[in-house]
């Protein structure tokens, strides 16, 4: 017996067929309680996060292709070797789940959306679109998109004439591209802001992106509304990279600029140049910030 119906909504997960690491340390308090945290670590972020009143998750980012076995313990010897980068009250913690072996492992996906309208069909969350977990925004998309659809579909009282169906959900690729485009471009270009480099430009733009943090206000409450999906607006997203970029600049000019002090501010911005406008170009200019000279933007539901 096979079960047909008129619109098939798929969100199988980043391993869909139809298109790193974690552990959990138990009875732990971390330095700041219900908050999550980064870990600037060497060579890449460690993030912990409560998930119960008693359990934190910890994802530790396992930089390269090839990621360490599990089964034959060389994920477990990996992850001993960063315990030294984590605060001190999660030591015991980390290391005992570590000895527990309850380690599971991801690969880390950005993908960009690259729709391809299906009569009687739609794709949503990771089998359409990822990011880097940094920020922990897949979930954040996912539901956004969620809602969008709903609205998109509640008008509608027959789901079965599905070439108008697919023309008029073409709508919803451009209309959800503020949240996901500002979330992706936000996960993807904070990864690679946060990862340990040997270039001094890095290092100081890694550096002033937590000074303009600690100003509080604006600077605080900015970035956090666009991680959080508050602030579904990609030119502010844009305006506070640069900004924490010209920051960085400042930060080199004082007390007294010198010819090597310049030199590196202009590396500096060349280097969030080549951050953000690779991810801006992915995810499509003209749909991540103006929407609204797409076509599809203003499809109407069919009328019958």
């Amino acid at each position: 017996m096979r079960t047909y119906a008129p619109l098939t909504i798929v969100c199988d997960g980043c391993f869909s067929n139809l298109r790193k690491s974690l552990s959990a340390p138990k009875n732990c308090d971390l330095p700041h309680a219900n908050h999550g945290h980064v870990i600037l670590g060497d060579p890449s972020p460690i993030l912990f996060y409560p998930i119960s009143s008693t359990e934190v998750r910890c994802l530790v980012d396992v930089r390269g292709t090839k990621v360490p076995s599990v089964a034959s313990g060389e994920m477990a010897k990996y992850l001993k070797t960063v315990v030294a980068q984590i605060p001190p009250q999660l030591h015991n913690a980390f290391m005992a789940a570590v000895e527990k072996g309850n380690i599971r492992t991801m690969q880390n996906r950005s993908m960009a959306a690259n729709p391809v309208p299906t009569p009687g069909a739609i794709l949503l969350g990771d089998a359409f679109n990822m990011r880097h977990p940094l920020t922990g925004g897949g979930m954040t998309v996912a539901l956004s998109d969620i809602v969008l659809l709903r609205d998109l579909l509640r008008p509608l009282r027959d789901l079965n004439d599905a070439p108008a169906l697919c023309n008029y959900l073409e709508s919803f690729y451009t209309l959800r591209k503020p949240v996901s485009s500002t979330i992706n471009t936000l996960a993807g270009a904070l990864y690679k802001v946060f990862c340990a480099s040997p270039d001094p430009a890095r290092q100081e733009m890694r550096e002033a992106c937590f000074g303009y943090l600690s100003f509080g206000g604006i600077c605080s409450y900015g970035p956090v509304s666009l991680l959080s999906g508050l602030n579904p607006r990609p030119l502010h997203l844009f305006l506070h990279f640069f900004a924490v970029a010209i920051y960085g600049v400042g930060r080199l000019m004082l007390p007294f600029p010198s010819p090597k002090r310049m030199w590196l501010g202009i590396r500096l911005i060349l280097s969030a140049s080549g951050i953000i406008f690779p991810i801006i170009k992915g995810e499509g200019v003209r749909q991540m910030f103006f929407p609204a000279t797409v076509p599809a933007y203003y499809r109407s539901p069919p009328v019958y």
